[in-house]
């Protein structure tokens, strides 16, 4: 088991900053990287298709042999977590409950901030795992669907990124939130940008980061990390190859992408 590879999936390229954290964090662990680029975006599909495309994906990473699955994606997490859990043989985590986790011990006031997609922020997931975990937390919410496209474009920080990050973040900054969740794997190549629209009071919480070191927990108390004199190799998969991705994939992994395969996932039995 613990040759294993970690398996990770996105609806496209966002996932590849929850990638580079692992690759930080466990740079002796092989992992395979799904990105469902074909479907893209999730975050305006119903909840019944997000959990049928993750069965789908989770099925083709399953049988090449993987230890533990990534769901870096956060609509998915928001939606299909649950299932997964219940359906596969290997742990699941998921991006939003480490990044509320994190949200909750650094909070000094209990005023916490969300950012996201549209569709994470309708699904009111990342509020729910912090009103979980502290009942009493004041949660603000924040849809910032330009921040997507921006990042992809490597506008992370000019006028255009500073004058829509000062519109969407404005009322969170004025309602005194103390920490911040970038609660898309788009958003932490804008961080920089954000922590200095938001000033330096507000602590940004990074799902990305925090998976991390939830995965690397979970393989250490099973026993299931691989020595840390090796080093790990980078598969990624693709539904499709659209213009561009390689470059944006670049970007988002801050070095190189290696071999990117396309394939099909019609030819896979979907676990149900």
């Amino acid at each position: 088991m613990t040759w294993k590879s970690i398996g990770i999936f996105d609806s496209g390229v966002g996932g590849l900053t929850v990638l580079r954290e692992i690759m930080q964090t466990l740079p002796q662990e092989d992992t395979l990287y799904f990105g469902d680029t074909a479907r893209v975006p999730y975050g305006t599909k119903s909840p019944e298709t997000v959990i049928r495309y993750a069965g789908e994906i989770a099925s083709f990473l399953i049988k090449r042999d993987i230890k533990l699955l990534v769901v870096a994606c956060n609509t998915a997490s928001a939606v299909a977590l649950p299932t997964l859990k219940r359906q596969l043989p290997v742990p699941v985590v998921g991006v939003i409950e480490p990044g509320a986790r994190r949200a909750v011990e650094v909070t000094r006031s209990g005023r916490i901030g969300v950012i996201g997609t549209a569709g994470t922020i309708r699904s009111s997931a990342y509020s729910r795992a912090i009103k979980r975990l502290k009942p009493d937390a004041e949660v603000l919410t924040r849809a910032c669907p330009l921040f997507v496209p921006l990042a992809e474009e490597g506008w992370i920080d000019n006028q255009v990124a500073r004058l829509t990050a000062h519109m969407y973040l404005q009322e969170l900054k004025e309602a005194g939130v103390d920490t911040l969740v970038l609660g898309c794997t788009h958003y932490p190549l804008l961080k920089p940008m954000i922590a200095d629209v938001m000033g330096p009071d507000v602590m940004l919480v990074d799902s990305a980061e925090e998976t991390a070191r939830t995965v690397s927990a979970i393989l250490a108390a099973k026993g299931l990390l691989r020595p840390s004199a090796e080093k790990g190799n980078h598969n990624y998969y693709v539904s499709d190859i659209p213009a561009g991705f390689v470059r944006v994939g670049n970007r988002f992994l801050g070095g190189r992408l290696g071999d990117v395969f396309q394939v099909s996932l019609d030819d896979e039995e979907t676990i149900t």
